[in-house]
C-alpha cells in the first residue's frame, strides 16, 4: 500500500510523464497503454476525486500486456517480437524504477 501511495503521489503531482510514455508510438503499437486492470470507483483517501489525473490515481495496478495467438508464438521472427517488446517497455520500467526508488523531493529511498 506504501508504493501504491507513492505511485498516486507521483501521478497527482506530474501525470504528463506517465502520460508521455504511453502515447509513444511503440508502447501505443506493442501494449495500447495500460492494461484495464483494476480501478477504484471513488478517489483514494486524500485525492481530490476532481484531479486531471484521476484516471490514474484510480488506478490499482499499473500492467502493460501483450498477448500473442499461437501463430505468432510459433512465427520464426517470434524472438525478434519478444525482445521489440522489452525494449519498447524499458521507458516504462525505468520511469516506475524511479518513482519507487525515490521520495516525494526525489532523495533516493534505497539504504546502503
Amino acid at each position: 500500500s506504501d508504493l501504491l501511495l507513492r505511485i498516486r503521489q507521483e501521478f497527482e503531482l506530474d501525470g504528463d510523464t506517465i502520460t508521455e510514455i504511453l502515447e509513444t508510438k511503440d508502447i501505443k503499437k506493442t501494449f495500447g497503454g495500460f492494461y484495464k486492470g483494476h480501478s477504484l470507483k471513488k478517489a483514494p483517501k486524500g485525492f481530490d476525486k476532481n484531479h486531471p489525473n484521476i484516471h490514474l490515481i484510480n488506478k490499482k495496478d499499473f500492467i502493460l500486456l501483450r498477448k500473442f495467438t499461437n501463430k505468432k508464438v510459433l512465427h520464426k521472427d517470434f524472438q525478434k517480437t519478444v525482445l521489440n517488446s522489452f525494449e519498447s517497455v524499458i521507458p516504462f520500467f525505468d520511469y516506475m524504477s524511479s518513482v519507487l526508488t525515490t521520495d516525494m523531493n526525489g532523495e533516493s529511498i534505497i539504504r546502503d
